[in-house]
């Protein structure tokens, strides 16, 4: 099945195109834009974290709701960090490297993965295990380009 790619906005790109980071980070290093990863595991879903619980991992900031949940990242980071860098998992089924919307997400078998905008999120949660497949086998190839050259 083929499918035509997704019309995006010129801002659903992500944060700084022309960056060959595998990390979608702002001009700060913040990750998910200041959202609390742990957040994402709990029943109650993303919340905004706060620049005094925050901590440092793989070249990116993590900001945290309180201090419990930054002590459950430093014990276990790589169980909340999300999927391809914090890019959009739909985008990078397609190819992309697209900026997130922090509250556009899913946890699936216990990893985050995140997506730009509902239409990209329907889509992707069309074949979950597909898309998935897609965007493990682009990823090494695309985490080190600019989302720009893509």
């Amino acid at each position: 099945m083929t499918l035509a790619p997704i019309a995006l906005p010129r801002l659903a790109h992500a944060y700084d195109e022309l960056s060959t980071s595998a990390l979608n980070v702002d001009v700060n290093g913040i990750a998910l834009k200041g959202f609390d990863p742990v957040s994402y595991f709990s029943q109650s879903g993303p919340v905004a974290g706060k620049a005094e619980f925050s901590a440092k991992h793989g070249g990116a900031t993590y900001q945290f709701s309180s201090l419990l949940n930054r002590d459950t990242f430093a014990a276990n980071p790589v169980k909340y960090i999300p999927a391809y860098g914090g890019f959009c998992a739909m985008g990078v089924a397609l190819e992309q490297k697209l900026d997130v919307n922090p509250q556009l997400w899913r946890v699936v078998d216990g990893k985050l993965y995140l997506n730009v905008h509902k239409e990209a999120q329907t889509r992707w949660l069309e074949d979950v295990k597909g898309n998935l497949d897609k965007a493990d086998k682009n990823w090494p190839g695309l985490k080190d380009k600019a989302p720009k050259t893509l």
